[in-house]
């Protein structure tokens, strides 16, 4: 049976609860908020199928095989706005829904939790755009995939790495009418964390959330995004990832599941049929494309994928070399490093109020007011990207 002694091998995909004939499988939190499998022995059977659906116990070598790549860029403004980068996955949904198809991919509950849900028709789609920097909680997803595949419907499922290996090995086989994308992920943070600190930044407990965006972009663009919450009291919450305390713990690898740092799935040639990620050096590839409003840089790994994309509506697709789309893309092939003081801000994240733990890990100090300050200045006068080009050829990334 599963039995987690060492939590940096579980990836939290619920794989194993989904699969167990038994239902004596329960996705419990631990104290840092993250899920794990925790076996009611009193009902389990050995029958050993949990431990034959895992993705990391039965983690394959990488196999190289042909693969095309692209550049793509909704057409539809409205749609790109909303979308973290190029909004090419709203792209591929429109494409299944049209031919009765269902879509699967991560989005906010009512009290904005993060679980994977379904959508049936185009406009439901917009509850997956936008990246959510929080671990999604599968719950039933796998099950119903396999529901809707049974009755010979077209799927599509969207998710992190790790997901998208849980479903292959939960559904033991390939299944000519299900797409997989997977996006290339840094990390996941907490869920717990997320819930702590949109509490936290409500101005009283009556005041409720009604948006949320990691990566909004309409103020100042695809190149310096920033988190907004929007409140039901009207209400709207701005910050940069400079400033903002949840992006911070993120981007300093402070909240990330221990997996993430040991990621087995972390590699150029996948078993999905898509990946997709950000392309901020665009520039470098096609300037043409380089206006501000976000690109999806797009890796194709089967037949199937890549019939799907040749039939895509209103969107710019430009073709490129997979060698240059992968070239730099250390986030795809590489686990995030963790960062040594993780440990000690957990254990602080487990005994303060929100209030004291910001204080002390997320400090509003001066040169935090500086970074705040120029950024907001070079993207209102139209110099944001050209200073973070320049930035980026300093250290040696372009």
């Amino acid at each position: 049976m599963i039995e987690i002694t060492d939590k940096s091998k579980c990836c939290g995909c619920s794989a194993c609860s989904q699969k167990c004939p038994k239902n004596c499988i329960e996705m419990k939190k631990d104290k840092e908020g993250f899920l794990y499998p925790v076996v009611n022995k009193d009902v389990c059977i050995d029958c050993g199928m949990c431990e034959k659906v895992c993705p990391v116990l039965r983690s394959e070598p990488e196999k190289k095989f042909t693969q095309t790549a692209y550049l793509v860029q909704n057409k539809n403004q409205e749609i790109l706005g909303q979308s973290t980068s190029g909004g090419a996955f709203t792209a591929i949904a429109e494409n299944i829904i049209e031919r009765g198809g269902v879509v699967f991919g991560a989005a906010f509950d009512d009290d904005f939790n993060v679980f994977h849900t379904y959508a049936e028709n185009a406009n439901d789609l917009r509850k997956f755009r936008n990246s959510k920097y929080v671990q999604s909680d599968i719950r039933g997803a796998y099950k119903d995939v396999l529901r809707f595949l049974k009755e010979g419907r077209a799927v599509l499922f969207s998710g992190t790495p790790c997901q998208a290996e849980g479903l292959y090995r939960y559904l033991g086989k390939k299944y000519d009418n299900l797409i997989i994308i997977d996006t290339v992920c840094r990390a996941v943070p907490s869920p717990e964390l997320w819930k702590r600190y949109l509490d936290y930044r409500k101005k009283d407990s009556s005041e409720k959330p009604v948006y949320a965006a990691f990566r909004d972009k309409y103020r100042y663009g695809y190149q310096y995004s920033q988190m907004h919450i929007k409140f039901d009291s009207g209400r709207d919450y701005y910050s940069g990832v400079e400033s903002d305390p949840y992006l911070r713990a993120f981007f300093n690898n402070l909240c990330d599941r221990p997996s993430c740092h040991e990621c087995a799935f972390k590699k150029r040639y996948r078993i999905s049929d898509i990946t997709v990620w950000d392309c901020f050096n665009v520039s470098l590839i096609d300037k043409s494309m380089d206006n501000n409003r976000g690109v999806t840089r797009m890796l194709v790994h089967s037949e199937a994928g890549e019939k799907l994309v040749s039939t895509l509506k209103n969107v710019q697709l430009v073709a490129i070399d997979p060698d240059v789309a992968v070239n730099r893309s250390k986030e795809l092939v590489k686990p995030t490093e963790k960062n040594q003081r993780r440990d000690e801000f957990f254990s602080d994240f487990e005994s303060m109020e929100m209030e004291q733990l910001i204080k002390k890990w997320f400090p509003d100090r001066m040169k935090v007011k500086l970074e705040r300050f120029t950024r907001k200045f070079l993207a209102r006068t139209g110099l944001y990207r050209i200073a973070k080009k320049t930035a980026r050829k300093v250290v040696g990334k372009d």
